[in-house]
């Protein structure tokens, strides 16, 4: 079945109104100076507009939906000059009985209905006009629907995105809370520090970042903080190091994009090894790019699974949506130490 969508009336009534109304008016000036005779020029064009503007919304409204935007373009163009062929016998019929018996009175002599040149100069008009309302309209269409598109793109963009960031919250406080479960187990003294940290991270992500395109960095950094003192309480041999390089005042970043990496290196750091030692380095580069490096040891385990998990996953789509090509994520092993890196342009408020 094809699917196949019909042209909608979407420019408002009264702009058809004003563009045959002004048309009606240039045109019926024109022949009216040019003839000097301004009755004439608005019997004559009251007759062909009332042709012209029919066949314009017929050709627009009913042959290009049936015909052309399902490429029967033979049929087309028979229905086309078959509603040439009634438009030239109306406009000559009303045009000898109610205006003049000269029914083209423009060329140098009378011409008789039917003869092949007055056939083609009505036929030849009445195609101009078609030409010149149809890529008008078409046009406007043309835009409108370009618009919608855009529009369109914008709001999956912002959906996808949305999506992304709220499947990255519920994915780490369930292993925030996993964490919380085993220390529970062992009847840890450690449990409340690790809800009232917990309870600072669901404020920030609830509160501080609902709906933000972009948080400031200083405010993703207590973020991190928070995070990472969890998660030290669960690896209690784990040592982390922080070394930040610049001033981060007015910079904004996207909300929750840093997270994941660190996630990261406590999942993939932390199993097997006893001494995890995570090392993060950030930096502004130029004043332009933020410079995001983490290095973590590892203890390779033949049961371990090399898979990137959905965090990571999910801030490499995040990253292609917000920044198209205009990023740098790299990874890469060197002896027992995994280094990612990511630079992102930055955004200043001063």
């Amino acid at each position: 079945m094809d699917k196949i969508k019909d042209m909608q009336f979407e420019i408002k009534i009264q702009n058809h109104f004003w563009f045959w109304g002004l048309y009606f008016l240039l045109n019926f000036l024109r022949w009216g100076a040019y003839f000097n005779d301004y009755e004439y020029s608005f019997k004559s064009n009251l007759i062909e507009f009332a042709l012209h503007i029919p066949l314009v919304y017929f050709n627009l409204f009913v042959l290009v939906p049936r015909f052309v935007l399902r490429s029967k373009y033979l049929h087309y163009t028979f229905a086309l000059l078959t509603s040439l062929g009634c438009i030239y016998i109306l406009k000559t019929g009303l045009t000898y009985y109610i205006i003049s018996k000269n029914i083209w009175p423009e060329a140098n002599r009378d011409y008789q209905p039917f003869e092949i040149n007055h056939i083609l100069a009505v036929c030849i008009g009445e195609l101009y006009v078609l030409a010149m309302a149809s890529s008008i309209y078409l046009t406007l269409t043309w835009l409108k629907e370009r618009e919608n598109n855009r529009t369109l793109r914008e709001n999956q963009y912002k959906i996808k995105l949305e999506y992304l960031k709220t499947q990255i919250q519920p994915h780490f406080f369930f292993n925030t809370l996993n964490n919380l479960y085993a220390l529970s187990l062992e009847d840890s003294k450690k449990v409340p520090d690790v809800i009232i940290k917990l309870s600072h991270l669901m404020e920030y992500v609830l509160y501080d970042i609902e709906g933000a395109k972009f948080a400031p960095l200083l405010k993703e950094f207590d973020y991190i903080q928070n995070y990472i003192e969890i998660e030290k309480l669960r690896f209690e041999n784990a040592t982390v190091f922080i070394n930040l390089e610049s001033n981060f005042d007015n910079i904004h970043v996207p909300p929750l994009l840093l997270i994941s990496l660190i996630e990261n290196a406590f999942k993939h750091g932390g199993i097997n090894n006893k001494d995890l030692t995570i090392k993060i380095n950030c930096k502004i580069i130029n004043n332009k790019t933020l410079d995001f490096e983490i290095i973590n040891n590892f203890v390779l385990s033949q049961n371990e699974n090399s898979k990137n998990g959905i965090g990571l996953t999910n801030t490499k789509e995040r990253l292609k949506l917000l920044f198209k090509d205009n990023y740098q994520l790299n990874h890469q092993i060197k002896f027992n130490f995994y280094i990612i890196r990511l630079q992102i342009p930055i955004n200043n408020e001063d």
